[in-house]
């Protein structure tokens, strides 16, 4: 029997959140930076941490810093666009 990984789940639902929220603060290029952008710098992250360290601790916390140093940045620029 599998069983669902609840973290990897949360990830993904808030990584469409994010995606769906810069589309709806900073418009079309945010939400597709945040999706397709996210996609190409998390992925290689993610496996170069695993393949030097084997620590998955370790790029689960980095895979979750890239997303809230990119909600940081969204939420900073969607404050400052006129």
């Amino acid at each position: 029997m599998r069983r669902l990984h609840v973290e990897a789940l949360v990830y993904c639902i808030s990584w469409a959140a994010l995606a769906i929220l810069g589309l709806n603060l900073a418009g079309i290029k945010a939400g597709l930076l945040l999706s397709v952008g996210l996609f190409i710098v998390v992925m290689p992250t993610s496996a170069l941490v695993l393949s030097r360290t084997g620590n998955f601790a370790l790029e689960r916390g980095v895979r979750w810093g890239i997303l809230v140093i990119s909600a940081l940045i969204l939420l900073s620029v969607a404050d400052t666009a006129p």
